[in-house]
């Protein structure tokens, strides 16, 4: 080891001096305790149960425990005790239910003393008294503590939580006759040894299991807790009710806790799981530790000071297979790593910024946040304390206050009340929730809510588009000339005005849009050849934008025979027109011969050549094509804390969306809007929003605490059966204070008398009275 400092402690006529020192263990370690005179410590754990002398430069083995060749379950140790009056005694609770007692004075290797085989379950924890010799303490899986007197082959008592199993419990180190102990439930019950037959105090210390507990050396009132829930709370057991008078949050399950000694408000912890380091808190500041030790490589399972009287030497044992002794002027301090900064929010959406004074002391036209504000009422300003071990830093507070409007959160909640997300069809859905999102002044979300539509609803059914939607399609139109001759041409007017009827000549006999032809074109996935003749169509005939929405007047339908055309020959490669048509356009400006008595169309009227053909792209992607951009999208209003659009958007689009998600994530966004939606009430659109899931995690959560237990009206009894008749007192206990009959449907009943009846009996009798129906004098209320 590097580390080699070594400190001297007077203990009496004794003194106890090493370093930070380690070794590796055969197996890893569940527990570990020390004797009496700090000068040995016994390892247990499922393989191994082993003495080690505690040296000045090392460990040294002394005994090992485990003897025989096939040593029994009665070995394998959860727990471990070294009596603290008695230096040859030791205690250790089996995983098989056993509580064994070890005399180190036994000649023999076996130093097993007595078997006690009451327990049906693990025993989590053994505790000697700590004045009286021959009685042991134990707590079990099964929910039973009992107390042995070593001196008989049986227990003395036995005491029943009534709960689940017991993690731990702990003599009181002042009152000879109380323990506590702790439960999976999270609850602490105080017992006394006298009194069997039920629990003095208990009170619910953590939400989740309470895994340890520890009364203060010196004060006598004071009990250390540590559970699931990653804290650690001092109680006040000298009042009435038990008093939670500190709290240090840590980051993981804290496994065990100790109270250091000679230092009053100082406690070491480690945790059950992921967190590998051994933490001294200071529970006036618990938010940093004191002082951190990292040497352990696994979980830490067992820590206890060296000597009840000397707070600087710290012993542990861990899953990594290895015993650390820890000096404690060799630990890591993480205050001085900390930054002396603090960033908070107001309640208001006021932000108040602490930052060392040194850092704004260049700062001119800055004014100190004064101290003791009436409208800041919570900011305290801590005096030094120089008994405090700290490092005391000066800090300067600035406050930034907010406009309270722009921190209004009413768009929510109206948004919530207002969006829709099932019930209509797709398109209606997203058009109903773009509209609240305009009216409630938020763009962005309701074009979100438009595009949505456009880019996943279905395309418009049948083969045949009208004008208005293909107006600005570009080149989506085509010709359908396959049976038009190759020199027919069509050409315009040569005046400037157009007439609005078709002017054909007297041979023709009428012109047709829906041909046979024109049908075998569209929706074709064929080649399609495109043609129009010398004079090309400009754009604005093709898609005359000023006509969409005019309706085009009932006319004649005219037919050109196919005589009226010569043929042309077939048009392959290429759509354009022929060489020598486009030679002849060049060369002639004018059209001449048989081809200057034409028809000349008005725009819309030019339409009734043009058939839908094969378009040049798609115009409705796949949705699958969105798919990534909408992934995108949530997530960049989810990271920007609008996880109601995340959701909503997930509800609505289903599974469109829901397969490009992982489950973790979708079950995140619904218990962060699920949270918000209950924080401001709205527990309506909460229960509809845990409807509307597809998460296994979400759709329980409106079916767990929905049991209902009625009570019979008459004896005050729980009703067993699913009748209206109590099955105990054999008397109706539903029914109505003023019609006297049996309620089948709606029961309302006051809080304050218990009486009831048909909801709208109670509404009409309330009307014109004030006193109960039943006749028991209470002053009723319905509101």
């Amino acid at each position: 080891m590097e580390k080699m400092s070594r400190v001297t402690t007077a203990l009496g006529s004794s003194s106890i001096t090493g370093r930070t020192m380690f070794c590796h263990l055969d197996a890893p370690a569940n527990a570990i305790s020390v004797c009496r005179d700090a000068a040995q410590v016994v390892v247990a754990g499922r393989n191994i149960f082993k003495i080690y002398a505690l040296e000045e430069e090392q460990f040294v083995e002394k005994l090992n425990l485990r003897v025989g060749r096939k040593p029994s379950l009665n070995f394998s140790c959860a727990d471990v005790m070294w009596h603290q009056m008695e230096e040859n005694l030791l205690a250790t609770a089996a995983t098989n239910g056993a509580v064994v007692t070890w005399n180190l004075g036994k000649p023999s290797r076996n130093k097993q003393d007595q078997l006690f085989t009451e327990h049906k379950r693990t025993v989590n924890k053994v505790c000697f008294h700590p004045t009286e010799a021959y009685m042991l303490l134990s707590g079990s899986q099964d929910g039973f503590m009992k107390c042995f007197d070593l001196r008989k082959k049986e227990s003395v008592s036995t005491f029943s939580g009534q709960s689940e199993s017991v993690r731990d419990v702990q003599f009181s180190m002042k009152d000879y006759f109380t323990f506590a102990a702790s439960f999976e439930n999270g609850n602490v019950q105080l017992w006394d040894i006298r009194r069997p037959d039920r629990y003095e105090r208990m009170f619910t210390a953590h939400t989740g299991p309470v895994f340890c507990c520890d009364w203060h050396p010196d004060d006598r009132g004071w009990l250390a807790t540590g559970g699931r829930d990653k804290m650690v709370k001092v109680w006040d057991m000298t009042t009435n009710r038990a008093k939670e008078i500190y709290c240090v949050q840590t980051i993981a399950s804290v496994a065990r806790v100790k109270w250091r000694p000679e230092k009053k408000f100082h406690l070491a912890t480690c945790s059950m799981m992921v967190d590998h380091n051994i933490y001294v808190w200071d529970i006036r500041r618990p938010f940093i530790p004191f002082a951190t030790f990292e040497e352990h490589k696994d979980v830490t399972t067992g820590i206890v000071w060296r000597h009840q009287h000397d707070p600087h030497y710290l012993l542990s044992g861990s899953k990594d297979s290895t015993l650390y002794q820890h000096m404690f002027k060799d630990a890591t301090r993480p205050v001085d790593k900390a930054n002396p900064e603090g960033l908070c929010f107001g309640l208001m959406g006021d932000l108040a910024f602490a930052v060392n004074e040194s850092l704004v002391s260049s700062d001119a036209g800055r004014k100190p946040y004064p101290g003791g504000d009436r409208r800041y009422p919570f900011f305290s300003f801590k005096k030094p304390n120089p008994t405090e071990q700290f490092a005391h830093v000066s800090s300067a507070l600035s406050v930034f206050e907010t406009d309270l409007d722009s921190s209004r959160m009413d768009w929510f909640v109206k948004t919530a009340q207002l969006y829709l997300l099932s019930g209509k069809p797709f398109t209606e859905l997203c058009d109903h929730n773009a509209t609240v999102a305009q009216e409630l002044k938020r763009p962005q979300v309701s074009t979100t809510w438009t595009m949505l539509r456009i880019m996943f609803s279905d395309p418009a059914p049948g083969p045949n588009h009208s004008l208005s939607k293909l107006g600005s399609l570009p080149l989506m139109n085509s010709f359908s000339m396959k049976e038009m001759g190759p020199e027919s041409r069509l050409e315009r007017c040569k005046g400037e005005s157009r007439p609005d009827n078709v002017h054909l000549e007297p041979g023709n006999s009428h012109i047709s849009n829906n041909n046979e032809e024109n049908e075998e074109t569209e929706g074709s996935d064929g080649p399609t050849e495109y043609m129009f003749g010398d004079a090309e169509l400009d754009d604005d005939d093709l898609y005359p934008m000023e006509h969409d929405n005019q309706t085009v007047p009932e006319e004649p339908v005219y037919t050109l025979p196919p005589e009226a055309f010569q043929l042309r020959h077939e048009i392959i490669d290429n759509p354009s027109a022929p060489e020598h048509l486009q030679q002849d356009k060049a060369d002639s400006p004018h059209v001449s011969g048989n081809e200057a008595e034409v028809a000349c169309l008005t725009p819309i009227e030019s339409f009734s050549l043009i058939s839908i053909s094969q378009p040049l792209y798609s115009p409705h992607l796949h949705a699958s094509f969105f798919c990534p951009i909408v992934r995108e999208m949530l997530s960049h209003y989810a990271e920007r804390g609008d996880v109601q659009m995340a959701v909503s958007v997930l509800i609505v689009l289903g599974e469109r969306i829901r397969k490009e998600i992982d489950d973790l994530t979708q079950e995140h966004w619904y218990m962060s809007y699920i949270d918000l939606l209950q924080r401001f009430e709205l527990w309506n659109v909460s229960n509809d929003v845990i409807k509307l899931s597809t998460c296994s995690a979400i759709t329980c959560l409106n079916q767990t605490s929905t049991t209902l237990h009625i009570n019979c009206s008459n004896c005050k009894r729980p009703m067993s059966n699913k009748g209206w008749i109590c099955d105990r007192c054999r008397q109706c206990a539903s029914a109505c204070a003023v019609c006297h009959h049996v309620v089948k449907g709606l029961f309302v009943w006051c809080q304050g008398c218990s009486h009831g009846g048909h909801l709208e009996h109670i509404m009409n009798w309330l009307k014109n009275n004030s006193h109960c129906p039943a006749g028991c004098g209470h002053l009723c209320e319905y509101t």
